[in-house]
């Protein structure tokens, strides 16, 4: 299960807390990548996620309408500091019982690791101590977290490699985190290929049951989000609340992102420019407001926007929760699917968020949220 030490207490102790350091750099660089390249393929715009991140640490600081490079900045360091800290506590601090396994034992203990992680930060770091910030675990449902955390810890294993000095490492070792290392690389040039075709509008062809539904769906969420973008900007320039007048920002920035993938994924798939929907399928919409309903919102009184507004948007977003739950359940394309679960979740998230739910009643409500449609 375990290697020997290389000879001397003292330079044991050092050449594991300099390999934990080292670990932390690739590992945390490792996921940064793969989440950067990955994100699209499932229907996240990257720039809004680490928007979201940047602000645990930052608050309402980071919100914009639009990213902006120095919050996307701030995101990806926060995050490589927190998957960099992981590594290092996992190798240094508990190295007593780690720093000399096998890199298979460290393969499968990380795995489980990135679930526990993952999990602390989502249920426990963020939103309650130390941070007490109930916007990440409300927007962002816990998979992505533990997406991100296992690209991560897949790299733990170069661990055993790392702690030996140059030429001393055993045979099997080298032997094995050679190819790990090789594998590593060879992910990130198959994702960058994809990612680059991606751009370019050649996704991996539709894989969906049902043609007209996909289909349906994606004009349908298309023209319930555009209207969702007008009304949140609007918000922005005129709620009194400024952290309401953040978050209307972050709903423009998140449903603008997905309206650009939805319309990228229907170029790629059916090969034409995304439809608009009728007068009737806009009446026929779940939560979808009327003309009488959005200049309400436009015209209310400036002591009593704030209220009108959360309740329209309220309405708005349990009609995409119905939408986007009738998706996950249904037969069409996953990517389709996995996106429609992190709209569901978000979606409700925001709802509370706009109640100003924070603590452990935002943990409970976005477990609830993350489970099903929690709203209709």
């Amino acid at each position: 299960m375990s290697l020997p030490d290389e000879p001397g207490t003292g330079r044991r102790r050092r050449s594991r807390w300099i390999a934990a350091v080292a670990l932390g750099l690739i590992s945390s660089s490792f996921s940064t990548i793969v989440s950067q390249l990955f994100a699209a393929r499932i229907g996240r715009d990257a720039a809004v996620d680490w928007m979201t991140v940047a602000a645990i640490p930052a608050r309402d600081w980071a919100i914009g309408a639009e990213p902006s490079w120095s919050a996307i900045v701030t995101g990806i360091a926060f995050h490589q500091w927190a998957d960099f800290s992981w590594a290092v506590f996992f190798f240094g601090v508990l190295g007593r019982w780690t720093a000399n396994l096998r890199p298979q034992t460290i393969l499968l203990l990380a795995l489980p690791w990135a679930v526990f992680s993952s999990s602390m930060e989502w249920f426990v770091l963020v939103p309650l101590f130390p941070f007490w910030q109930p916007l990440f675990s409300l927007q962002q449902p816990y998979w992505i977290g533990l997406l991100v955390h296992g690209s991560s810890a897949v790299m733990y294993p170069l661990f055993a490699r790392l702690r030996w000095r140059r030429g001393q490492a055993p045979a099997q070792v080298v032997a094995f985190t050679n190819a790990w290392g090789a594998g590593a690389v060879s992910v990130i040039v198959l994702l960058g290929t994809i990612a680059l075709l991606g751009s370019g509008g050649y996704e991996m062809p539709w894989r969906g049951h049902d043609r007209e539904v996909d289909q349906t769906y994606l004009r349908h969420m298309t023209t319930h989000h555009e209207q969702g973008v007008g009304l949140a900007r609007f918000a922005a320039a005129h709620a009194r609340d400024q952290h309401l007048r953040k978050l209307a920002m972050l709903m423009v920035a998140s449903q603008t992102g997905e309206i650009r993938i939805f319309a990228h994924w229907w170029r790629s798939w059916f090969d034409t420019d995304l439809p608009d929907c009728t007068a009737e399928e806009r009446a026929a919409m779940p939560g979808f407001l009327t003309p009488v309903e959005m200049r309400l919102v436009k015209l209310a009184p400036p002591d009593q926007f704030d209220a009108v507004f959360v309740e329209m948007m309220s309405r708005h977003h349990r009609g995409a929760v119905k939408m986007a739950d009738q998706m996950w359940h249904s037969g069409g394309d996953p990517r389709l699917r996995v996106m429609a679960h992190a709209i569901r979740h978000e979606q409700q998230g925001e709802i509370a968020l706009m109640q100003g739910m924070s603590g452990l009643d935002a943990v409970v409500t976005a477990t609830r949220n993350m489970l099903g449609d929690n709203v209709n």
